[in-house]
């Protein structure tokens, strides 16, 4: 099957210019100049309400099921009448708009309204109201943003992270609205009547406007507000269309169900659709069991051009297109390109979609991806000739200048363009510690080239650098890349790994397990599982850097509250290993315990 056609979709140029320095960085750049691009994100709302007005920018499923649809000219109309209120409530960036609720048209429109008169808005993760037991994340973005302004979809839901943390001056404005608490119907702003004051806002912002804040945790796990200017949405949307000019070409159709509180959802996807007359229809389910299933009945309906996902979505949608013809058929009609982001894809996986894909359509369905981050706004490398395997990023794009520089024996990713932001909010010591002397982001990411011998292949992921550690023999860990092959082996027993072993012997690891494992197979099968995985890795490891020699299975998800994880399903390891250092030391003992799975290998 790897013989089969690649469907005709038209790609940018792939070129590279590259300059190797005394101190061992490498820098690389495009040669290809970066094209026009709008002064604001809303120029293009604008356009299509002019060029295609009646064309459905965005949907949802209403209650009763049926696609609720929105068309750019109303998207228009509703954006300014919203605005408009805005406007009258002397909302600011010392005051701005925060969305505490998930993706939906009103979310949408708030977010259109907020970018287009020149208010910033910050999406916040909806886990910080609804799945936080403290609301500490939640209470520490409110301190650091101060907002004017509090949207939710439904007011009951969000009732007890409001009641906890929303000042009671602060207005909230709910689509549901609710008695415990007075909150303004999200109608109310859509009655308000536009007046020359919208015309005058949207015409002073420029470029460097801020156009929104996107909180991201790190390694600390304290919330740090990314300033996202108008500058980096639409540079970033223009470098999009440059890596894949088949978006202008034909209007993209979306499926999507990222969150828009992330870089990958709210800037990527959905900026994607707005920059190029597409539409977007909201998937409403998750790739997790019980939501998985809203996914599929969406993707019966609507045929995309081009599909986004995590690893773990494509892993749990596969199934479903195996078993459903009509689906599969649906899912293939039109689709040009299949993109990945936020982990490494498993090898298996990605043949199984090109599997798929030769076998319904006759033709081979082009895998990309790339990498980026909520300071590069996001699309900083893209794999522009498409990915040639799991786990590779591309090239920068064109407009982006990159550094690699040598730190810790590896090679750490820095970037610097019109995408990049220029800075933290109200945390000016944070964004001169983001900076090196030449102005590049310093992402703490290392890179490593596919081919050293020929570096147009382009780049691979090489872990994190402040997770990486020694043994006490003075062998480095290179964790990123173990952890990934570990969990690409384990798939579908295991949700993620942390790997021990800092000034140890020998290498650990906590395994979180999947909930479709802990649902599926009892404990004692699921640690037989687990040892034939961790034998087998052995068998082929290169050495004491590779080779796991104990595992213990964790009876309890990692916790938010703790920063163990980010409501994107990312583990943060440094969090995990130190809130569970007693079960690290149980993990080392002289003796294992019955709980420990010692490789056998």
């Amino acid at each position: 099957m790897s013989g089969a056609p690649v469907r005709n979709v038209p790609l940018g140029a792939v070129d590279m210019e590259m300059e190797r320095r005394g101190d061992g960085s490498i820098l690389l750049r495009s040669p290809h100049p970066l094209g026009a691009y709008p002064a604001k994100l809303t120029e293009r709302l604008v356009r299509w309400a002019r060029v295609a007005p009646d064309r459905t920018f965005i949907a949802q499923r209403g209650a009763g099921g049926a696609w609720r649809t929105l068309s750019y000219v109303e998207a228009l109309a509703q954006a300014c009448a919203i605005g408009q209120a805005l406007l009258d409530r002397g909302l600011s960036a010392e005051r701005p708009v925060a969305i505490l609720s998930e993706n939906d048209i009103e979310h949408a429109l708030l977010a259109l309204a907020c970018m287009h008169v020149g208010i910033p808005y910050v999406p916040v993760s909806p886990a910080y109201s609804l799945i936080s037991t403290d609301f500490g994340k939640l209470r520490q973005a409110f301190r650091l943003l101060t907002p004017g302004l509090v949207f939710v979809a439904d007011a009951e839901r969000f009732g007890p992270a409001i009641e906890a943390v929303v000042p009671t001056d602060t207005e909230v404005v709910a689509t549901h609205t609710t008695h415990n608490r007075r909150a303004t119907p999200f109608g109310v702003l859509q009655a308000t009547s536009p007046t020359a004051a919208i015309e005058r806002a949207s015409a002073a912002l420029g470029s460097e406007t801020i156009a929104k804040f996107l909180l991201t945790s790190g390694s600390t796990g304290q919330p740090k507000a990314v300033i996202n200017t108008q500058r980096m949405l639409c540079s970033n949307q223009q470098m999009l269309v440059q890596s894949l000019p088949a978006l202008q070409e034909t209007p993209p159709v979306l499926v999507d169900w990222l969150p828009w509180n992330h870089t990958a959802g709210g800037n990527h996807n959905f900026g994607l659709v707005l920059y190029n007359g597409g539409t977007l229809y909201i998937d409403d389910g998750k790739p997790v069991p019980g939501q998985i299933e809203k996914t599929v009945r969406n993707l019966r309906d609507v045929a995309p051009t081009i599909y986004f996902n995590v690893p773990r979505g494509y892993e749990a949608l596969l199934p479903h297109l195996r078993a459903d013809e009509a689906l599969r058929r649906n899912f293939f009609s039109r689709l040009g390109l299949l993109q990945y982001a936020g982990a490494v894809l498993a090898q298996p996986v990605w043949k199984a979609y090109e599997d798929l894909a030769v076998a319904t359509c006759g033709e081979r369905i082009l895998w990309i991806t790339g990498y980026g981050a909520s300071e590069t706004a996001p699309a900083a490398m893209f794999t522009n000739r498409g990915a040639s395997r799991a786990g590779t990023v591309g090239l920068p794009v064109d407009g982006v200048e990159m550094k690699l520089v040598p730190v810790a024996g590896k090679l750490e990713a820095r970037f610097r363009g019109p995408s990049v932001t220029p800075g933290y909010w109200r945390s000016p010591e944070l964004g001169a510690a983001a900076f090196d002397e030449e102005g590049y982001y310093r992402t703490g990411d290392a890179l490593r080239f596919l081919d050293p011998a020929d570096p147009h292949e382009g780049l691979e992921f090489d872990g994190r650098i402040n997770e990486d550690f020694k043994l006490t023999t003075g062998t480095w860990v290179s964790v990123g890349p173990l952890r990934a092959r570990i969990n690409a082996a384990g798939a579908p027993f295991i949700q993620d790994t942390v790997i021990t072993g800092h000034n140890r012997d020998d290498l650990g690891a906590l395994v979180f397990p999947s909930a479709e494992a802990c649902k599926a197979l009892r404990p004692e099968e699921l640690r037989l599982r687990l040892q034939a995985v961790f034998d087998e890795l052995a068998r082929h490891s290169t050495g004491s850097s590779t080779r796991i020699t104990r595992v213990l299975i964790m009876d309890t998800p990692p916790s938010i509250d703790a920063s163990e994880i980010t409501d994107k399903g990312s583990i943060n390891q440094r969090a995990v290993l130190e809130h569970r250092a007693g079960l690290v030391d149980k993990l080392y003992a002289q003796r294992p315990g019955p709980a420990t799975i010692v490789s056998s290998a």
